[in-house]
């Protein structure tokens, strides 16, 4: 086989209107080099991310040289492809123009055979400013186009949005949790390909049908050759095989090669099964030869994934189905992890996946704001079975929709199609992020207020140009491209029916609900109990990062809820004061403002526990519930359950609790007695024994009852009823606490606490709390024993990584063992690693009030 690859390096930058060359890393970002030569300060430190939008004002060069010698020169192929260039950008070979980008989140491959030399040869990638490059299409518009996260005051451009315009990544210019940082930069791959003869361009392993005992399988192959070509197509998948000959003329080509795998190995999500995969390579072999020629190949799981909505007598199903089981989608919303995207390693994205799997998740939505996500990202959920709803790169505004804009768009979601579909991981393919119901076309008064600025004829323009893109360009695409996995307009949406039926401006029977009274409406948190849709794909609730990631961005002069720094990491206007107005309803008043971190993690997970089990208790009705948000891209208080710098919050350790397959949810409505469900997610009967058991907060046993339960597969029982007269008998209800235990073939299986008082009055005596090293554990298990009730247990360690529990309750007389695990680092095979923690500290809820 006579290819050769070489990656392209040693790369320079400066300003077009400077003179002095700086070195430069790619793929990178003119940001991140700059930080490197210690040109600008720390973008993420205080306020400096004000000071530094003049950076994206500016045009970037980027040069480099490299070397070809006659071995290269002698191939009559040789092409330059670019993974990814962020944005507008030209490109020169030896002096010589060869391409102009326009799109972040497309590839881009030239022909440059013709322009190399034995020796030196120079690049050069010049970088046009988004800003310059996109006002003048505001100014020839003649009028702004919607866009509610674009920080354009802050870009010194008042009201002029031009995100809009740009195929750029929208959070780059914005948004209620991240910075506002427009990067250009050379963000993935460049190199150099060459060869001779046919080449392989693309292999899709389509799954036409496939179950238990027999996968239907075509693999696609896309082949291109400059001159009339015979041989043999070979196909195999560990240790089958398959071939045609193939006879092709000059050109590019697409030929298909049928396979049957008898019994296959089925891919399943996390909590159904393991995620088996199979790799595939198709290679070219010519006729009375054994060389290969061409070759390529991908791994891929075999699975059968719908989506269904069906008629029922609330509305419609929204749900998926893996290889003909439904699935209660468990998971959260995942944002980039980083504003400067080359800065995400390996390891960061295995750490954040790794969680989502230790979390007990099953799905996470890449939202329509940030990328297309890196190939790792993909394959670590293949790995870990966690599906992935994906969005389209669209997120909150209304776009263009003139012919060349619909262009890029068709380009971009084919390179992207093509790219991710031999995922298995892949479950959804959606639109866009919130654009239906916030335009709500057919509802007059519906939707965000974005009409009222726009005339009839601009908006019936405005809403043609939506349709365009959601509604036939994307859609067609995905049916040529997707491998059969389903398309959704737009999220939220109740269904498409071209009339006020369509948006998801309520909670109702049908389609996905993003919903935000919790938070953006102040509404209370039992709200959650009452607004359950058929599948929640959005609602959170804020907190603070812990101390010590806030003093990575603050120092302890500006640790106040309204200093300009901590105002400056909060990008939801009234942030802060929400998480304060909601404490003040919900909690005890901390102690200073290093208490009022904690206390807001706290707040956040007890928020999003309600959500979680309210949605969880009325399955099959509801059958999904996706948080808001998975992860940070910078250090600020959001809606993360995972800070900037993969720490867990309290909630992410609640969430764990809470999507655990067998798991008990309590649920005391204001009128209504206290009723105990046991929630089940596995595929075969449970049954086990209720113990209930009620204590004072010193430890005293006042009450207890033992109860048989016991729940089909994949269902939800109520497994017992109690009034709260019958249990207190009296009692003060601000000092006892039930304590609900299921037991399953002698283990326990799930516990969970009741109070009957409210949080803020709860009468939380101080608590000395013992931590007991297991023998034996090399410091990586501990015991906790407290002398009275002690909410919400926090362990803080030395080390970075993670506790088998944490944000705990701690009952005098029974004990919690916890093990620490350190987080793998850079290189290592496992994410979390057994081992000790270093210093522990231990407080609970009374140490900060």
């Amino acid at each position: 086989m006579n290819n050769h690859r070489y990656v392209i390096q040693h790369w320079k930058f400066k300003a077009c209107d400077e003179t002095e060359w700086k070195p430069a890393r790619v793929p990178g970002t003119v940001h991140t080099d700059l930080l490197r030569n210690g040109l600008i300060p720390d973008p993420f430190y205080g306020t400096n991310e004000h000071d530094l939008q003049w950076i994206d004002r500016k045009d970037w060069e980027y040069e480099t040289s490299f070397e070809c010698d006659e071995v290269w020169l002698a191939l009559p192929r040789i092409e330059l492809a670019f993974d990814g260039l962020d944005t507008y950008a030209d490109v020169t070979v030896n002096g010589v123009h060869v391409l102009s980008s326009d799109n972040m989140f497309r590839v881009w491959r030239i022909d440059v055979k013709p322009l190399l030399r034995q020796g030196a040869n120079t690049m050069t990638v010049r970088f046009r400013s988004p800003i310059a490059e996109d006002l003048p299409k505001l100014e020839k518009l003649g009028y702004d186009l919607p866009a509610s996260n674009d920080q354009s005051e802050l870009g010194g451009l008042g009201g002029r949005r031009v995100s809009v315009f740009a195929r750029k990544a929208p959070y780059h210019y914005g948004w209620d949790w991240g910075p506002r940082f427009v990067t250009s930069g050379i963000w993935r791959e460049v190199r150099l390909e060459g060869g001779s003869g046919p080449v392989i361009r693309d292999l899709h392993i389509r799954q036409d049908h496939v179950n238990a005992t027999a996968a239907e399988l075509t693999a696609v192959v896309e082949i291109e050759t400059a001159e009339r070509w015979e041989g043999q197509l070979r196909l195999s998948a560990d240790e089958l095989r398959w071939e045609r000959p193939v006879v092709l003329e000059s050109g590019t080509h697409v030929v298909e090669v049928p396979a049957v795998i008898a019994e296959p190995k089925l891919w399943w999500c996390r909590g159904l099964g393991e995620p088996a995969m199979y790799n595939f390579r198709a290679v070219l072999v010519a006729d009375g030869e054994r060389r290969t020629v061409a070759e390529a190949s991908v791994r891929t799981g075999l699975r059968d994934i719908k989506l269904v909505r069906e008629k029922d007598a609330a509305g419609a199903s929204f749900r998926f189905e893996l290889n003909g089981v439904p699935v209660f989608a468990k998971g959260a919303n995942h944002i980039p992890n980083d504003s400067f995207l080359t800065e995400v390693t390996d390891e960061r994205y295995r750490h954040e996946i790794a969680s989502a799997a230790e979390s007990g998740m099953n799905m996470l939505r890449i939202w329509g704001g940030g990328i297309y996500e890196q190939d790792i990202f993909y394959e670590l959920c293949d790995e870990y079975g966690v599906m992935v709803w994906q969005d389209f790169m669209f997120a909150c505004s209304m776009y263009p929709g003139d012919p060349e804009f619909l262009d890029r768009i068709a380009r971009e979601a084919e390179d992207n199609l093509k790219r991710l579909r031999n995922h298995p991981c892949i479950a959804l393919w959606c639109g866009n992020n919130e654009i239906d119901s916030a335009w709500a076309h057919y509802e007059e008064d519906g939707g965000w207020g974005w009409k009222k600025d726009f005339t009839t004829e601009q908006r019936e323009k405005l809403w043609a140009d939506y349709e365009a893109i959601f509604h036939r360009v994307l859609p067609q695409v995905v049916e040529r491209h997707g491998g059969g996995v389903a398309y959704w307009p737009s999220s939220p949406i109740r269904k498409l029916t071209g009339d006020a039926n369509q948006h998801a401006l309520q909670v109702t029977g049908e389609g996905d609900v993003h919903y935000w009274g919790v938070w953006h409406a102040v509404e209370p948190f039992d709200n959650y109990n009452l607004r359950v849709g058929r599948f929640m794909s959005e609602y959170g609730f804020q907190s603070f990062p812990e101390l010590e990631s806030v003093l990575t961005y603050a120092p302890e002069s500006e640790l106040a809820l309204e200093s300009d720094i901590m105002l400056a990491h909060q990008k939801n206007g009234r942030g802060n004061q929400l998480i304060k107005e909601y404490m003040d309803l919900y909690l005890p008043a901390p102690k200073d403002f290093k208490s009022f971190l904690y206390m807001s993690q706290v707040l956040q997970a007890e928020a999003i526990r309600t959500a979680i089990e309210a949605h969880r208790r009325n399955k099959p009705y509801c059958m999904g519930t996706l948080y808001w948000q998975m992860n940070d891209c910078w250090p600020v208080a959001s809606w993360a359950g995972m800070d900037y710098y993969g720490r867990w919050k309290a909630l992410q350790y609640t969430v764990r609790r809470s999507f655990r397959d067998v798991m008990l949810a309590i649920y005391e409505p204001e009128d209504g007695p206290i009723s105990i469900s046991l929630v089940s997610d596995l595929q075969k009967p449970v049954q086990g024994q209720l113990r209930l058991s009620l204590y004072d907060f010193q430890g005293a046993l006042l009450k207890e009852q033992a109860l048989e339960v016991h729940a089909a597969a994949d269902s939800v029982v109520e497994a017992a009823v109690l009034t709260r007269e019958e249990w207190l008998e009296g009692r003060d209800p601000r000092q006892v606490v039930l304590h609900a235990v299921l037991e399953v073939d002698g283990q326990v299986a799930d516990g969970k606490l009741h109070y009957f008082a409210p949080d803020k009055d709860l009468s939380l005596p101080q608590a000395k709390i013992t931590l007991l090293e297991e023998d034996g554990s090399g410091g990586s298990r501990y015991t906790l024993v407290s002398d009275t009730l002690a909410r919400q247990v926090w362990i803080s360690a030395e080390e970075e990584g993670i506790f088998s529990d944490n944000y705990f309750d701690l009952i005098p007389g029974i004990t919690v063992t916890v093990e620490f695990r350190r987080r793998g680092g850079e290189g290592s095979a496992e994410p979390f690693v057994a081992g000790n923690p270093g210093k522990l500290i231990v407080r609970s809820m009374a140490d900060f009030v």
